[in-house]
């Protein structure tokens, strides 16, 4: 950061870096959204729609936001969401950023169109814990070999994405004519096909396959050692199925308002989701977290913890390593504060009495 720049202070700040810094059609590639990009900012504005309800005369002498996940200790209840092609706001990329979670004490989920192997991710982070998110390609054979590299690279989870049988359609890209560059690879995938020749994008997605069913979640659990997540559940009854076909743990998203716009704030499903899967499973959810209040509404919600890829991707583009760990930690101290305040010691004392919906203002005068 510029010597004598004013420092940022929220992740709002670390999102203002990022757009002077990156070129325009590379922010909006990260910042965009799917259509009218109404989901996207959705996201955000179902957190607007919630009210905490503090309780007083707690006892907050100590209060620590650590947690677990699926078993995972980890400092807060944030973790790091998977963001493709980081390399493309720094020259580090998922390395940087690996380590900024590793520092801040979080999971990382890598991509599975990541500019960086699970191995290289376990040899700059090695005491990190590290999930990969995975898609099922037309070839199984692909999968199988991206979800062996993981094992052997000691990653401890693995989360299934589900809502992209398609890219969707981002408009912002169409107008700034944005394309991932030709010669920015995916070299997991490139090496799970048994080359290291350099994929694009579109060729990675022509690879995924648009037909798999509730069976191949199956044959995925009943393959791997590791514990799979089913990242993309909106509704109550993918949520009863994630549960009945064996996923360890279900992400309630919409894809950061990526894939099919008009769908519900990813918060906006939580409830649902959360009733369905009554505790047979943790519960996740990303989309629209960018502040440690956004945390403590969906743990009141329902959520084990939630995943951020924006807010840490705008310090890596502001900052590298230092910057997405800055914004890691701006988040735990917000979360911490947040759990102080509203009575709660600890993120399994935050329940639903601590939140309601905002009820509306007055109405306008005439």
């Amino acid at each position: 950061m510029d010597e004598g720049s004013a420092q940022p202070v929220n992740v709002a700040d670390f999102e203002r870096l990022a757009e002077q810094r990156l070129e325009p059609g590379v922010h909006g590639y990260f910042a965009g959204g799917a259509g009218d990009e109404r989901t996207l900012n959705d996201n955000l504005a179902a957190f607007a729609r919630r009210r905490l309800r503090p309780r007083m005369l707690v006892d907050v002498g100590e209060v620590s936001a650590a947690t677990t996940v699926l078993g995972t200790e980890v400092s807060m209840p944030l973790l790091v969401a998977p963001v493709a092609f980081q390399r493309l706001v720094h020259p580090d990329g998922e390395v940087a950023m690996a380590r900024a979670a590793a520092a801040a004490g979080t999971v990382m989920c890598l991509s599975t169109i990541a500019t960086s192997r699970p191995r290289e991710i376990v040899a700059e982070a090695p005491t990190a814990p590290r999930w990969l998110q995975l898609y099922l390609f037309r070839d199984r054979g692909v999968s199988r070999a991206l979800v062996e590299e993981a094992v052997e690279a000691g990653f401890e989870a693995i989360a299934l994405t589900v809502d992209a049988p398609r890219a969707g359609r981002r408009e912002r890209d169409l107008r700034t004519g944005f394309e991932v560059p030709a010669e920015l690879s995916v070299p997991a995938v490139a090496a799970a096909l048994g080359g290291e020749r350099s994929l694009s994008i579109q060729e990675v997605f022509a690879l995924v396959d648009p037909t798999p069913t509730w069976r191949d979640l199956e044959s995925l659990v009943t393959e791997t050692e590791l514990p799979v997540l089913v990242k993309g559940v909106l509704t109550a009854e993918d949520g009863n199925l994630a549960v009945e076909h064996g996923a360890a743990g279900v992400v309630v998203s919409n894809h950061g308002g990526r894939q099919l716009d008009g769908v519900p704030a990813s918060l906006d499903a939580l409830p649902e989701v959360v009733d369905a899967v009554a505790g047979r499973c943790e519960v996740l959810l990303d989309g629209g977290v960018r502040r440690g209040t956004d945390v403590a509404v969906a743990l009141a919600l329902g959520a084990r913890a939630v995943l951020a890829g924006r807010a840490p991707l705008w310090g890596l583009a502001a900052d590298g390593q230092r910057g997405a760990r800055r914004v890691l930690e701006l988040l735990c101290e917000e979360i911490e504060l947040a759990l102080t305040l509203l009575g709660c010691p600890t993120p399994a004392d935050v329940g639903a009495q601590h939140v309601a919906a905002a009820e509306a203002g007055p109405p306008p005068v005439l």
